[in-house]
């Protein structure tokens, strides 16, 4: 498995749009997503990822730099990146100078994710051909890439942007630069542009149908392009994006995600985006059936997790749920309670040594704790006092033993 970070294995997250359903009160809407990273930060998870979206209702952070500059004041501990800048809505010098400046504010904690931008809808509002947001992309990404080693200044002209002699007059905080990511969903195009700067990668796709059964295929064309360009290929850069729900019991986190749901699904992906309704009669026990999504108890998530590793045919460096709001708020918060609570530390190798000294007194337990006993018994018989009847014999384990053995 992946080291990544000062952990032993995985990383965790979110992958946070966000998801609010037409009709809610906006403004407590982004406080509420304010609050779930300030509690996923108290939890321990190591990265939330803040979307950036202009139209369909639904999704509604516009500007990730000033919700994660926000945050910054709000958390200790959790990395804060872009999920993600959608580069063609923006001049490549004035993406860079603003992550370069949040770097700098958070010490350390910013990410930029780079995508083409999601939504066809903000593209028509500006004018902007879909059928060049690919190119776009790159194009900007690889301007954003020279600007970042602030080396010789930046001269780039494309048919959208222009640098003339460019340069950032503010170097990143952090060395050589905060970390980068593209987004892939199912086109090659994320990986090729991630693999060609050598920067990481968001998996949005897995989470998809038939995403689990491509993971291995996506990571190829990363290698493949980062090898052409000179780049090792480090599969803890690789960041998967899945949905999850946990509670206590199967089939109880089913019901408490079902309605919700079949409600962000048919609303906002069918009704107002046009994507084709699922074919599955329990589209949600089909997506669990087949690894995309992964809602249960913390040990059901924890075998879906090990099957995406599986699928990933050497690894990845860590896991983003995607954040929704399935359930009602007190179950969403506890589910990633438990997630951190049960989940994290079988990934991240923090229950091993405990297990292992549990595993270590359970084998020793006659030798170790019938000397304890001993050495209580003692304690009364060298002060001329009698040994009470509970230390007349001690017990380890199931069976009694008489303290003069041994």
């Amino acid at each position: 498995m992946a080291q990544t970070g000062n952990h032993k294995g995985l990383t965790f997250g979110i992958f946070l749009a966000p998801f609010h359903r037409v009709g809610e009160n906006p403004t407590l809407a982004m406080a509420r997503d304010m609050e779930l990273v300030e509690w996923i930060d108290e939890l321990g998870y190591d990265e939330a990822w803040i979307g950036e979206h202009h139209s369909a209702g639904w999704e509604t952070i516009a500007s990730p730099e000033v919700f994660i500059g926000a945050l910054i004041e709000r958390t200790r501990y959790i990395r804060l990146g872009s999920g993600v800048t959608s580069l063609p809505y923006h001049h490549p010098l004035m993406v860079a100078n603003r992550f370069v400046q949040l770097d700098h504010m958070s010490r350390g904690r910013t990410m930029l994710g780079c995508g083409p931008g999601a939504l066809p809808s903000d593209a028509y509002m500006m004018g902007i051909d879909p059928s060049t947001q690919r190119d776009r992309m790159e194009q900007s990404l690889a301007a954003i890439m020279a600007l970042l080693k602030c080396e010789e200044p930046v001269t780039m002209k494309t048919d959208w942007f222009e640098l003339n002699d460019a340069r950032l007059h503010l170097a990143p905080y952090s060395f050589p630069h905060f970390p980068i990511a593209c987004a892939s969903t199912i086109t090659p195009s994320g990986m090729i542009a991630a693999g060609k700067h050598g920067v990481g990668v968001l998996s949005i796709g897995a989470g998809l149908p038939g995403g689990p059964e491509a993971m291995a295929k996506q990571w190829a064309i990363y290698e493949e392009t980062a090898a052409k360009h000179g780049h090792k290929a480090d599969r803890s850069k690789w960041r998967i994006v899945v949905n999850a729900h946990l509670a206590e019991d199967d089939e109880q986190a089913l019901r408490e995600v079902h309605a919700g749901e079949r409600r962000e699904t048919v609303t906002y992906f069918e009704d107002t985006l046009g994507r084709p309704p699922g074919r599955a009669d329990d589209p949600l026990r089909e997506g669990v059936k087949m690894g995309s999504t992964l809602v249960g108890t913390p040990d059901t998530v924890a075998k879906g997790i090990e099957r995406l590793l599986g699928y990933s045919n050497g690894g990845f460096g860590g896991v983003l749920f995607r954040a929704h709001e399935w359930a009602n708020r007190e179950d969403t918060m506890k589910s990633y309670e438990l997630f951190a609570r049960y989940v994290m530390p079988h990934f991240q190798g923090a229950a091993e040594p405990l297990a292992a000294s549990n595993r270590w007194i359970r084998d020793n337990r006659r030798r170790i704790l019938g000397n304890n006993v001993e050495a209580v018994r003692r304690a009364f018989t060298d002060t001329g006092r009698a040994v009470p009847d509970e230390y007349r014999f001690r017990t380890v384990g199931a069976q009694d033993i008489d303290p003069g053995e041994g």
